[in-house]
């Protein structure tokens, strides 16, 4: 690794990320503040984040296109329920249209960001993939869109055993090009969205596909097509018939969540009834897809036109419920004592999850400890100035937040503008409120983190919000200005954009 001196090359907001948020902050950024200049750090050698890192058959997305996509581009394919492929494209088209990827700085990793009061910007240390250098950029903006797990790593439980399973073991994070599954036993360990995706995709060539799961998820067939999205573009022009495709779907994806919130035992009921429907008559349907937790408590898995039940009914797949006892030379023993052969087991157990990406921060020196923060609006933290992140709905379409916290970050370099301010920084300073987890959600991949992760409060703009009905009035349209945030002004350069601004609206 080489070291540097070089002048670090200064942007008015880094964006760290080339993934679906990054993307779309970019494109809010140069719409809303042409005037500024900006850069995307990615880590990887591509752009498209999660749709272009991971390579396991049949990946697809697990919301509709027509909400998961920007509200800035309509989704044209016919497919709502899109394959890794097609979103990957979607994200090229989006960010070669825009002028976005001559901004992109691929093999760019951060390591760490200091901020200064003094100089009132960032300074990011970047390390060079592809040739081992550290840089360094500086920012008066730094905006967080790396997600929220980590890239390189997988989360995969200990397996008793596994040292004496003759066979492969793959994680779906770090898929093999070459893996040939033609003919073979393969059991695949998970009931999540991976594993669901997984089986019928590997089912057709495989010899048998087993889903091994310890207890049981909430699986539901959707359509793989949207007639009404289709039907409402060719009627209306991609423009306007998209924006009437979102708006339905935005409201579906909000009525089925709140049904099942209000009432669990009848939307279980509901599922269950659709499930056996698609299953063989007599099959299991309780023992299999029947969880113990309500619905919405984790989040349903979505199958297009009900692809995992038609490879179980076919016979190409099935699903076992039972324990790991351990691993064997030739497959899995249970706890039951039955054995599951395999030449290659899967282990779809879930993600590492990292929200910042590993970044570190500090603060004139001082070390943040992101568990110690608040999150102002699910978008900034408590205590560190001039600092956005973005998080997506764990219980809707995850880019229908990202938009709206893109747009409430420009609007807020507006007030800041209009006002003379360069810094802002939220203080949590209610004594009235008290702390939670920043993610009411009971998936394991979220309760493993929680503890390393900022959190939320009891109210106002520090609660997190998974509605976006409620987002869309504080975000969009409610007001920048807040007690909860702290501007100030530390350079004359402020004050002569402010001045313009002023110029510029009262012409």
């Amino acid at each position: 690794m080489t070291d540097t001196h070089t002048h670090p090359e200064h942007v008015d907001v880094l964006i760290v990320g080339a993934g679906i948020s990054g993307l779309g902050a970019a494109y809010y950024l140069q719409k809303d503040h042409p005037e500024r200049s900006y850069a995307i750090l990615e880590g990887r050698a591509a752009l498209g984040g999660t749709w272009d890192l991971f390579r396991y058959p049949g990946i697809r997305s697990d919301s509709d296109l027509h909400t998961f996509g920007y509200e800035f581009k309509p989704w044209r394919d016919d497919d709502a329920i899109a394959s890794a492929d097609k979103i990957l494209d979607y994200l090229r088209e989006t960010a070669t249209e825009n002028g976005i990827d001559a901004k992109i700085r691929y093999q760019h990793k951060v390591l760490g960001a200091a901020w200064s009061s003094t100089d009132a910007r960032w300074t990011v240390d970047v390390e060079r993939a592809d040739t081992g250098e550290l840089v360094q950029f500086s920012a008066n903006w730094l905006f967080n869109a790396g997600g929220y797990y980590r890239y390189d790593q997988g989360y995969t439980p200990e397996f008793p055993g596994r040292d004496r399973f003759r066979g492969e073991i793959v994680h779906p994070q770090h898929w093999p090009e070459d893996l040939d599954y033609a003919g073979k036993k393969v059991v695949i360990i998970g009931s999540g969205a991976t594993a669901v995706t997984l089986v019928p995709a590997m089912a057709p060539t495989a010899g048998h596909v087993t889903m091994l799961q310890r207890s049981p998820t909430y699986v539901m067939s959707v359509p793989g097509k949207d007639g009404f999205a289709i039907t409402a573009q060719k009627l209306l022009g991609p423009e306007r018939g998209y924006a009437l495709a979102r708006r339905k779907n935005i409201l579906k994806q909000r009525g089925i969540y709140q049904f099942c919130q209000k009432f669990p035992n009848a939307a279980r009921r509901l599922i269950r009834g659709l499930t056996a429907k698609d299953l063989p008559e007599g099959y299991p349907v309780d023992e299999h897809f029947n969880p113990t937790y309500n619905p919405w408590d984790q989040r349903l898995c979505a199958v297009p036109d009900g692809d995992l039940f038609k490879a179980i009914s076919g016979g190409s797949a099935s699903v076992v419920t039972d324990r790991i006892a351990t691993f064997t030379e030739t497959g899995i023993l249970l706890e039951s004592g039955r054995e599951l052969e395999a030449d290659i087991i899967i282990t779809a157990t879930g993600l590492n999850v990292q929200l910042l990406g590993g970044v570190t921060l500090t603060v004139d020196g001082r070390p943040v400890d992101v568990s110690d923060t608040v999150a102002y609006k699910a978008m900034m933290l408590s205590g560190v100035p001039n600092f956005a992140f973005s998080v997506g709905y764990t219980n809707s379409s995850w880019t229908l937040k990202v938009g709206l916290v893109c747009e409430h970050f420009c609007r807020l370099l507006s007030h800041m503008d209009a006002h003379g301010y360069d810094t802002v920084v939220p203080e949590f300073d209610d004594p009235t409120l008290t702390t939670l987890p920043l993610l009411n959600f009971s998936a394991g991949y979220i309760q493993r983190a929680l503890d390393g992760m900022p959190r939320q409060a009891s109210g106002g703009p520090w609660q997190v919000s998974m509605n976006y009905f409620h987002d869309v009035k504080q975000l969009r349209e409610g007001s920048v200005a807040d007690p909860s945030l702290h501007f100030g002004t530390s350079s004359p350069s402020s004050a002569r954009r402010s001045a313009v601004v002023a110029e510029v609206v009262s012409a």
